[in-house]
């Protein structure tokens, strides 16, 4: 394996930056739970799931510093702890799960620099193990795995300003990469999930246009992408997630705000509902669900640079139903 040396830092240029912690009084009349604080207040985290284990890893401090943090929240005991830190430090990462191994994808290095990495953390490691590159730098994207195959869609790659037009398709079996067709929308900052052996590839924004609400579904055995339903709030900087009865759920995300809608979309009827709403609304948050359960992970409460240790969690519905 590999070993990267830790970089030095420099922020991305983000604005508003604040050092100001997120006010913890809980709203009232949500079924939303407040679940305990992160060790560490961050922004533009990558989360994948390992059993009931959640992995969180990399993003911003609130001094704008570029982090390899990992924390890892324990949904059987409700408690986080300390995770090995990955070889590099990392904002804007993706991430996903296989069969209890966390892989974490690119994401940009301090001075914005898309990174080609690859990493995988398994259920009884102490250390971060590297993986076949990525076949170009990407950061701002999203992955998510149908079996033991992980997409990397949209983004931003590999120039620091270019949109990516090209999928990166990684076989874990065999830690090796192919591409295929990006999303017929590029765009960055967007949300994904896979579901019912599709990838779902959630609004975003894009500098000419701002924040989108388009959705687009890739099918690997056909090899095709087709639209859907637009989301009904355009935002970029939210996640999403797929739940055990097979919805797609996208929370968060920024604009003039910080948006607290959830909204699912249900693939048998072909469209979206609204959820419960965010009591704390973040942006570059990650979000997952283990069981009926969605978690609302680590973010940033305003737009711009702000930082938030939050943790919540929203009984999603019945699995199967």
């Amino acid at each position: 394996m590999r070993t990267v040396p830790v970089l030095t830092v420099l922020l991305l240029g983000l604005t508003a930056c604040s050092h100001e912690p997120e006010p913890s009084a809980p709203p009232s009349d949500t079924p939303w739970q407040r679940l305990p604080d992160a060790p560490s207040a961050r922004t533009e985290v990558a989360a994948a799931v390992s059993g009931t284990r959640i992995v969180v890893a990399g993003g911003y401090r609130a001094d704008g510093g570029t982090v390899s943090t990992v924390e890892i929240f324990d949904t059987a005991t409700g408690h986080w702890s300390a995770g090995p830190p990955l070889p590099v430090a990392v904002n804007h990462a993706m991430a996903a799960g296989v069969d209890g191994t966390v892989y974490v994808f690119g994401g940009y290095f301090g001075d914005g620099t898309p990174s080609a990495a690859a990493y995988r953390l398994t259920p009884s490691a102490t250390a971060w193990q590297s993986v076949a590159d990525l076949p170009e730098g990407r950061a701002a994207g999203t992955a998510a795995a149908v079996g033991g195959t992980v997409y990397v869609a949209a983004g931003i790659g590999p120039g620091k300003d270019a949109l990516a037009t090209t999928m990166l398709v990684y076989d874990t079996a065999a830690d090796r990469w192919r591409t295929a067709p990006g999303p017929p929308t590029p765009r960055e900052h967007l949300g994904g999930a896979a579901t019912g052996g599709k990838v779902y590839t959630v609004a975003g924004r894009t500098a000419k246009d701002g924040n989108l609400a388009v959705v687009e579904a890739y099918d690997p055995a056909g090899g095709a992408w087709t639209r859907l339903p637009d989301l009904p709030t355009a935002r970029g900087g939210l996640a999403a997630t797929a739940t055990c009865r097979g919805w797609v759920v996208a929370a968060g995300g920024e604009g003039q705000h910080t948006f607290p809608q959830v909204e699912a979309y249900d693939p048998a009827a072909g469209a979206w509902h609204a959820l419960p709403p965010m009591p704390r609304p973040k942006h570059g948050l990650g979000l997952v669900t283990v069981g009926p359960l969605l978690y609302a992970l680590p973010g940033g409460p305003e737009p711009g640079l702000h930082v938030a240790a939050t943790t919540e969690a929203l009984d999603a519905g019945p699995c199967g139903g």
